[in-house]
């Protein structure tokens, strides 16, 4: 092996500030992996690709175990707070059903938790995340922005367009 090898110094920069404010945004959403970590990096304002994310994230062990089969609590839950007004608090679920021929539909509920209003019933065979963020929206023009969404975790739930639309709603 050469001297100069054996004795080589990398100047590289090693990241320390984005190694900090990976391990901040992996310690308050314990469920993140390294893709909705670069996302919200993103959002702050750094200028970083998803691999670089992705080498910080596996350096510093905050990889994610796999599921097992047992359920276990990822971290301390934040205890319901009551809601003392109107468009305080919304709750949106999804139902199922079948018709007499039977096809299966769903429908997507969404309530006032104060006022226990109904603010909207959409039913189709198929709902995705776009025509969530269709209902919201037009739940919206009339009645307002709510401060609170108190939603479980199914698939349109957690789809990117209704985080999209979650984020620009904040911005405004």
């Amino acid at each position: 092996m050469y001297r100069s090898t054996f004795r080589y110094k990398s100047k590289a920069d090693n990241q320390e500030l984005l190694r900090m404010r990976i391990k901040d945004i992996a310690a308050t959403r314990i469920r993140y992996g390294y893709k909705r970590i670069h996302i919200l990096l993103r959002r702050e304002g750094w200028n970083i690709n998803h691999k670089r994310v992705y080498r910080l994230y596996r350096d510093e062990g905050l990889n994610l175990r796999c599921k097992t089969k047992r359920k276990r609590i990822s971290g301390a839950r934040i205890p319901r707070q009551d809601t003392t007004g109107i468009n305080e608090c919304w709750a949106m679920d999804f139902v199922s059903d079948c018709l007499f021929n039977s096809k299966r539909f769903r429908a997507l509920t969404i309530i006032d938790i104060h006022s226990r209003e109904c603010l909207a019933i959409y039913a189709d065979q198929r709902i995705n995340g776009e025509k969530v963020v269709e209902t919201l929206e037009s739940i919206c023009c009339d009645r307002g922005v709510p401060e609170r969404i108190r939603v479980d975790n199914g698939p349109e739930f957690i789809s990117k367009t209704l985080d999209e639309w979650a984020y620009s709603i904040l911005q405004s």
